[in-house]
């Protein structure tokens, strides 16, 4: 009776949910959790409501998280969003970027051009950068209603029989079929499963997003200057908008403190001091961006072989998106793989939930095998992209003459090419 009154008494309606009658705690039933409501989270959900199944986002902010500012997306995740429905809004709030203009390290000076393919091995590619704000509300806008529930802090997890309990930061308990973590490098979930912590490259990113009202002017290519310890470039999203980026190693700057990352000026002021020798209009990039639109976050990735030997999947939990493969930014790859995890873990699940089956049939082993087989598609491409993308940084930002060398050999002749391999996959259709 004293039960019951509290039930009636506090805020939350409990639409499905049961009681514990040993503990006495209550579960609120749903059939897939999904952890997180990013890049990942959100289009996992989507590709499960294209599907016609129901899914619970968490997400720990009191909103939606719009960080990063811009993501260059490559064919790969076009044909990721393209399954899900959404690819051509997006198309026609970017710019699709034709190839690289290259500048010497030595004089900053954009001395040569190399158009992205070249030799036309890659017919139909398309590579375009995309405000994450866009992305990110052009998911939830296709979401139903009651999709997300924010200020959903997951805090640990349990197991009742075969299903999943997650405990929420606020007492809350969900009871759940299915346990899908999407919820960052720092992942609750990964934990969960075992999966070894993300480690630091030594690298680290500032970012930055500028509006040009008048209109930037800038040519549909990525602007690079590689070299140095430092590598600097921007890109068009837009007639007039410019996302640029500045990767580095801490250790080798004497200036640097932790400080950074709560001081825009002091990234912006080093930044700068950085591209000094270049063009004017690329400096202009800088110093025009405000300093809420500049951030700064240190690089981590996951070792290749922690993914390719560790547990991305158990029983009818798995991983996707950044909390399976944190990778560097090198080859434009982090979220474009998010996507390709989301369209192939929705399959895999609507395969298992949706498919006839007999009477006899259990469905948490259906859930296993589903989970089983997307595992089995993504393990290795996460291990290739994870390895690719810290082995290009390392090129790309090392000092030393055999380096710039190598490098100035390398790029002008296989980055273009590098890119669009790495980007030519198709994740496939969600058709049951």
């Amino acid at each position: 009776m004293i039960l019951a009154l509290l039930l009636i008494q506090t805020k939350k309606t409990y639409t499905k949910s049961e009681i514990n009658r040993t503990t006495m705690e209550v579960y609120e039933d749903e059939d897939i959790v999904i952890v997180g409501a990013g890049l990942a989270g959100l289009t996992t959900a989507l590709s499960l409501h294209r599907l016609g199944l129901k899914s619970l986002v968490l997400e720990s902010s009191e909103s939606l998280r719009i960080t990063g500012f811009a993501l260059t997306l490559w064919t790969n995740a076009w044909k990721a969003l393209d399954a899900v429905g959404i690819g051509d809004s997006l198309r026609q709030k970017s710019t699709q970027m034709k190839g690289f203009k290259i500048a010497s390290p030595d004089t900053g000076l954009f001395t040569s051009q190399q158009a992205l393919d070249k030799d036309g091995k890659f017919k139909g590619y398309e590579s375009r950068c995309v405000k994450r704000k866009d992305l990110m509300e052009t998911l939830v806008k296709e979401l139903p209603p009651g999709t997300i529930r924010y200020s959903s802090k997951v805090v640990t997890i349990d197991e009742h029989d075969r299903f999943k309990l997650v405990h929420l930061a606020d007492g809350t308990i969900l009871k759940t079929k299915v346990l899908i973590g999407c919820d960052g490098v720092n992942s609750v979930v990964a934990k969960w499963l075992g999966l070894g912590s993300p480690v630091s490259v030594g690298r680290s990113a500032i970012r930055g997003l500028v509006e040009f009202p008048n209109g930037s002017g800038f040519d549909p290519m990525f602007h690079v200057n590689f070299g140095g310890g430092v590598r600097y470039g921007f890109l068009p999203v837009d007639d007039k908008t410019v996302y640029w980026f500045c990767t580095f190693t801490p250790s080798q700057v004497p200036s640097y403190e932790e400080d950074w990352y709560e001081n825009p000026i002091k990234m912006k002021q080093f930044v700068l001091s950085q591209i000094n020798k270049m063009p004017q209009e690329a400096q202009d990039v800088v110093e025009r961006t405000l300093i809420t639109s500049i951030s700064l976050s240190p690089l981590k990735f996951r070792l290749p072989w922690n993914v390719l030997f560790g547990d991305i999947v158990k029983d009818n939990v798995c991983v996707a998106g950044d909390a399976l493969h944190p990778m560097t930014p090198d080859i434009g790859q982090g979220g474009c793989s998010s996507l390709e995890d989301s369209v192939v873990l929705g399959r895999c699940i609507g395969e298992a939930l949706l498919k006839k089956v007999d009477g006899k049939d259990d469905e948490f082993e259906r859930i296993e095998k589903g989970l089983k087989k997307y595992g089995k598609e993504r393990r290795w491409r996460s291990f290739s992209l994870i390895s690719v993308a810290y082995c290009v940084g390392f090129m790309q930002e090392s000092k030393g003459m055999m380096m710039s060398f190598l490098r100035k050999v390398w790029f002008s002749k296989y980055t273009p090419s590098a890119f669009l391999k790495m980007a030519n996959f198709d994740c496939g259709d969600l058709v049951i």
